[in-house]
């Protein structure tokens, strides 16, 4: 079984400074991660200046703006951002990663190097982005939040004109900042493998850890998830992101679980417990003296550990027997002793 790839999101979590994007990745190397990813963006190429906040914006910003814009505005990152935190990034051991929004901010990524590249929910539907992906060539994660389908086929479609599918990961998403529990339809992902017959992952709004790690145990690939240095902190996305514990925890269990799905599938005695057979199981035994020439009958007899004599599975072909030696209670039987 493959590594699974878990992605911690900081995404806009860094409030705009470059001082708590480098907290992030140090929370992110810490919790072992295998890429943290960040968010690039302009403002004036992502949203039209009279937009407005989504509701979880606007209830997690607490802040009377409903300009989607102007908050957007100031969680931008430069491209000298960029470049020093790739650097923090190396030095710290975790791949750095990130989102871009229009054709221009995927071209910038290509320039850094990046080696794989992520579609968010919101952009499953932009021809032109999915065409300049196809032209760059690389591995793609495509991320369907609000899709059906249709939507995903389509995208498909526009990718695969330059990418082949086995490049392609899809991940299943609920875009709402927490995701309610009865809206994860966690299946889905099952579909969404079968029907493109892709590998798939798993996008993650949900408070807690509990949903990518069964994401995980039903195949995921893939897992991205939210995380920020303090939930209280102000700003979009912190109240639906783990917390530094929550994502060393998150990051073990699926370790935890990845290395559990690892085994041939064969049913058999592992090799940690091969040694418990004979102490966990009975063997046939005498419950009373015996002497020599006794009929073993059935009130004779008691299965009792230890399990390193005839096993009770053979009982009658026990029963019956006779005898060619004395016995003591509780005397494990041999066969060698029957006549």
């Amino acid at each position: 079984m493959n590594k699974v790839i878990v992605i911690a999101e900081a995404g806009v979590n860094h409030n705009g400074s470059i001082e708590m994007a480098k907290s992030l990745i140090d929370v992110a190397s810490e919790a072992g991660v295998d890429f943290i990813k960040f968010q690039s963006f302009k403002a004036s190429k992502l949203v039209s200046p009279n937009a407005q906040k989504a509701d979880y914006q606007k209830n997690n910003m607490g802040d009377n703006d409903d300009n989607q814009f102007k908050m957007l505005r100031d969680l931008e990152l430069s491209e000298e951002d960029h470049i020093e935190l790739l650097d923090y990034c190396n030095r710290k051991n975790v791949a750095f990663f990130s989102t871009a929004f229009d054709v221009d901010g995927l071209s910038y990524l290509d320039s850094l190097g990046l080696s794989i590249f992520k579609v968010p929910s919101g952009e499953i539907i932009n021809y032109p982005y999915l065409r300049k992906l196809a032209e760059i060539g690389k591995p793609v994660i495509l991320s369907t939040g609000m899709s059906d389908l249709i939507d995903i086929e389509k995208a498909l479609e526009v990718l695969e004109q330059g990418i082949d599918r086995s490049m392609i990961t899809i991940l299943h998403c609920n875009t709402e900042y927490p995701t309610p529990m009865k809206d994860v339809n966690l299946k889905a992902m099952s579909t969404i493998e079968s029907y493109f017959n892709t590998s798939v992952g798993y996008s993650d709004h949900t408070m807690g850890i509990e949903i990518p790690i069964a994401a995980v145990a039903m195949g995921a690939r893939v897992i991205e998830k939210h995380f920020t240095l303090d939930r209280t902190l102000p700003g979009p996305d912190h109240k639906a992101s783990l917390e530094p514990k929550e994502l060393i925890d998150m990051v073990r269990a699926i370790r935890n679980i990845e290395e559990a799905l690892s085994g041939s599938g064969k049913k058999e005695p592992s090799l940690s417990e091969q040694k418990n057979i004979s102490i966990a199981r009975k063997s046939i035994h005498t419950k009373n003296d015996l002497k020599k020439g006794s009929k073993l009958k059935e009130q004779d007899l008691i299965p009792l550990r230890p399990g390193d004599g005839i096993s009770p599975m053979e009982w009658e072909k026990v029963v019956g027997k006779e005898l060619l030696v004395d016995y003591k209670a509780f005397q494990k039987v041999q066969y060698s002793d029957l006549k």
